[in-house]
């Protein structure tokens, strides 16, 4: 068990949500007088723990605090009454009474849908609870299944619809959420304006009553995809399909409050007595003149003069708390961007190193001259290295990688795979010292100064050789590439003149149905003055070929 402020013990948890998660809890001791139940010891409470990032949202916290009166005056008997609102640290937790009963959404799935009868009175009582929300200036904004629950649903009693989580949607709306998010809703039960960021009213609760009858009567919302973005699309433009077996008049209620407009959507009030008027004209014992008020229920969903606005959306006019409005273009008085002008030099807005007013960074400024180093001192930074900068090479680099190849002609003289390679005479060989004693350079076990060396004899100059030049022989050409086998057709025989066949027989076939096209779809028939078809009139034209020739024959 956990400790919930000083007054409340955390047991089991309910369920959780998008928003936080419901537990069964325990009151240890009677809350004073900041609580709108006070209760006893020992008493069972729901408690609706937020989450995280919404208790660590500064903004929620203050919207948490400011909106603690509206939340715990808002009292109904389709409403579920808020008892006490905790901030303990990090941790928010609304305190609510306990309602013995699945929620509506997980009734349908293991019942499925209502009858027309049974969905139009339960709606009319979530009507109430909006009419009485909507009247102190409470809009829900995530009406849907999920968040209604049943209580007596287990046959001991009148089932008996509540709404809650009201005020949820109010605290989630915080600037850093929402820009997330774009809405504050479900997918499969927003209303257009919230989806695309409109000013909202108290319409957006009548359009999910809306889709939360559909559901009831059809076991599915209207609209569904396989995406969110897919269900946002269809709720902007695409209207609901009725259901066969839907009633006439309960199909005027769904059909009013599914409007694109929200404008158009009758009020809470008059939505839950058009409800009631539709059940009393449909049911097996109604009268003709009930049944006559159901099918002019039309005149009974007359829309709300005064909407109550969703703060924070600019449906109330406050200004600059629209966090949820489409991005708007501001007013300038500058010049319209060229793209294509020069680059203008910003004038100077005051004396270098400083900015005039404390506004805005100073200009750019030259820095003083470096005085030089004494000689001997060590230098003040680390040496700059030589060679171009980092930035330079890799300029480089860039540069030569983006020039392209350049085509130009080559002398075939000039080409080193064409020309013949010449040959080269030997170098001669360089003349060799003169030995004594066998032994390079000595005289007597010593090495003789130049000066006492005896004369050489004189050596008759061999001439070399004449050498030839032979012509080098012609390069070998390079071998032909291998031709690919081609890949064998599947039939082998090669008959003759096949490809020009096939060629004619496709023309022919091509004028056949030009010429089929041309009789049945142009008015040639009547110019001709014939009522036979195309084939008829190809086969008595081969008739009189075949006369004609047999005559000729004969």
């Amino acid at each position: 068990m956990r400790p919930v402020g000083s007054k409340y013990l955390l047991e089991e948890p309910l369920g959780r949500g998008a928003t936080g998660t419901v537990w069964r809890a325990r009151q240890r001791e009677t809350a004073g007088a900041e609580a709108a139940v006070p209760g006893e010891p020992g008493e069972t409470v729901a408690i609706k723990v937020l989450k995280e990032e919404l208790a660590s949202d500064a903004d929620v916290v203050m919207r948490f605090l400011r909106e603690r009166s509206v939340l715990l005056r808002l009292t109904h008997p389709n409403i579920v009454r808020t008892r006490d609102l905790v901030v303990e640290g990090d941790l928010l937790a609304l305190v609510m009474d306990l309602v013995d009963g699945p929620d509506l959404h997980r009734y349908l799935r293991d019942n499925g849908p209502f009858s027309p009868v049974a969905a139009a009175l339960l709606t009319a009582q979530i009507a109430d609870a909006l009419a009485a929300s909507h009247a102190d200036g409470v809009v829900h904004r995530d009406l849907k299944p999920a968040n209604v629950l049943l209580a007596g649903a287990d046959g001991s009693g009148e089932m008996h619809p509540m709404l809650t989580d009201f005020g949820i949607a109010r605290l989630a709306d915080s600037p850093g959420l929402t820009r997330t998010h774009e809405f504050v809703g479900t997918p499969a039960y927003v209303a257009p304006e919230s989806a695309e960021g409109r000013p909202q009213t108290s319409a957006v609760d009548i359009y999910g009553a809306g889709i939360l009858l559909y559901e009831l009567l059809t076991g599915r919302p209207p609209f569904a995809g396989a995406t969110a973005l897919e269900v946002l699309h269809k709720h902007l433009g695409e209207e609901p399909q009725r259901p066969a077996s839907l009633p006439e008049p309960l199909w005027t209620v769904v059909e009013r409050c599914l409007r694109k407009r929200p404008e158009e959507r009758p009020s809470a009030e008059n939505l839950a007595r058009g409800l009631r008027t539709v059940a009393a004209g449909i049911g097996a014992g109604a009268t003709p003149e009930q049944a006559r008020a159901a099918l002019g229920v039309a005149a009974l969903l007359v829309p709300d003069p005064d909407p109550a606005a969703v703060p924070g959306t600019g449906a109330d006019g406050s200004p600059g708390a629209d966090a949820a409005a489409p991005t708007q273009v501001l007013p300038t008085s500058a010049p319209s961007y060229d793209p294509g002008a020069p680059t203008s030099v910003l004038p100077s807005t005051g004396a270098p190193g400083a900015a005039p007013g404390g506004r805005g960074p100073a200009p750019t400024r030259a820095m003083p001259p470096v005085p030089p180093m004494p000689a001997g001192a060590p230098p003040a930074g680390p040496p700059e290295p030589e060679g171009p900068h980092p930035w330079e090479s890799q300029l480089r680099a860039a540069r030569d990688r983006n020039d392209q190849t350049q085509l130009q002609y080559l002398d075939p003289q000039d080409d080193p795979l064409r020309r013949r390679p010449q040959r080269r005479p030997a170098p001669a060989p360089a003349p060799q010292p003169p030995q004594y004693g066998g032994q390079q350079g000595q005289y007597g076990g010593q090495q003789a100064p130049y000066a006492q060396r005896p004369p050489a004899a004189p050596q008759r100059r061999q001439e070399p050789p004449p050498q030839r030049y032979e012509p080098a022989p012609p390069p070998a050409r390079e071998p032909r590439p291998r031709r690919e086998p081609r890949p064998r057709s599947a039939n082998p025989m090669k008959i003759p003149g096949l490809g020009c066949l096939k060629g004619c027989l496709f023309t022919l076939l091509l004028l056949f149905v030009a010429a089929w096209l041309i009789w049945e779809f142009t008015p040639l028939q009547e110019w001709i003055g014939t009522t036979k078809g195309f084939f008829q009139q190809i086969g008595d034209l081969f008739t009189g070929v075949r006369d004609f020739v047999q005559k000729l024959g004969g």
